[in-house]
């Protein structure tokens, strides 16, 4: 009799066991997931969510002026995200050293504002007021 009271309370222990196993196997699932999701997200979205300061405008006037080339460039820059390689926010300052470090060179609006009584105006506006004043 002790020994079907010892065979049963061991059953029991390994069933406990591997209802554990399987709980914390079920709770491992669900981090993979997001991992597989991002394997098959959109290159472009992969590199807009690593994009900082201005990063967004600069690619976006890349995309206009050298749409082939531009793609090029993101699928190599997420599968680089995608691997961990790279993982820092790249800002617009760096994205355009970037491309125009690869011979692409991408034309910015490029705006110089001045202060003038305590506001800032555009270059060309003080420049304007400067010579109908004198």
């Amino acid at each position: 009799m002790s020994d079907d009271s010892e065979l049963e309370r061991l059953k029991a222990k390994r069933l406990a066991e591997m209802q554990k196993n399987i709980s914390e196997i079920k709770q491992e699932k669900p981090a993979e997931e997001p991992k597989e999701e991002k394997q098959r997200q959109n290159p472009r979205d992969v590199v807009v969510q690593n994009l900082g300061f201005r990063g967004e405008e600069v690619l976006q006037k890349a995309e206009s002026q050298f749409p082939i080339e531009t793609k090029s460039v993101i699928v190599q820059l997420s599968q680089l995200i995608k691997s961990g390689e790279f993982n820092e926010q790249i800002d617009g300052g760096q994205l355009l050293s970037l491309f125009r470090t690869i011979g692409l060179n991408i034309r910015m609006d490029t705006k110089i504002k001045v202060e003038q009584d305590g506001k800032y105006v555009s270059l060309s506006e003080k420049l304007h007021t400067k010579t109908s004043d004198e």
